[in-house]
């Protein structure tokens, strides 16, 4: 079956090649990060959509400081940040929240407050690139904490609910707009 797509290459962290299609499943690649939502705790590991074919398991032991007299406070429905350790089609995908030295770095459970929803995997990669455009000017607007996913989820948090919503409106329109009509759109939001 052919697919269409752009090849396109990333010279950091090593090189990497990927085809810039309008994929609409995810796949799980080793060393990704995205936002798994909890679906069931069985045991000692928690089972994550991450919006694959199937779901990513992750250990409670996978955490900064955890150990097994302090577990951490992992719900179902909880969001969880975190990298793949374990992505092959023969394995069941396998998520950590803490990186080769065993610090979170800034993974692990996303706050309840804020805004979670899905964009295409091509939309992720623009928004991921070194220096984005699209949250440089967006940064100018409201101030806000951003998770980006490479499974095309994104969770936002503004100050209020109506900038939140704002923020992910323009994200969620920026892949049809151009640069010059996203500049319009901040333009009339800031009031200049």
């Amino acid at each position: 079956v052919a697919k269409c797509g752009l090849l396109r290459y990333r010279p950091a962290g090593g090189g990497a090649f990927w085809v810039d299609s309008q994929q609409k499943r995810y796949v799980p690649v080793k060393g990704d990060h995205v936002i798994g939502i909890v679906t069931a705790k069985a045991g000692d590991v928690f089972k994550l959509d991450v919006g694959g074919s199937e779901p990513a398991s992750l250990s409670y032991l996978a955490f900064e400081g955890a150990t097994k007299r302090n577990r951490p406070n992992v719900q179902v429905g909880d969001l969880i940040y975190g990298q793949f350790l374990v992505a092959n089609k023969d394995m069941e995908p396998e998520m950590v929240c803490i990186d080769s030295s065993g610090k979170s770095s800034g993974m692990g459970i996303i706050g309840q407050d804020g805004f979670l929803f899905k964009v295409s995997l091509g939309l992720i990669r623009k928004l991921l690139a070194p220096k984005c455009e699209i949250i440089q000017e967006l940064s100018q607007l409201y101030p806000f904490e951003l998770v980006l996913g490479m499974n095309g989820r994104i969770w936002v948090k503004a100050k209020t609910v109506q900038q939140t919503l704002i923020i992910v409106n323009i994200l969620e329109a920026s892949e049809y707009m151009t640069a010059e009509q996203r500049r319009q759109a901040l333009a009339k939001l800031s009031g200049n």
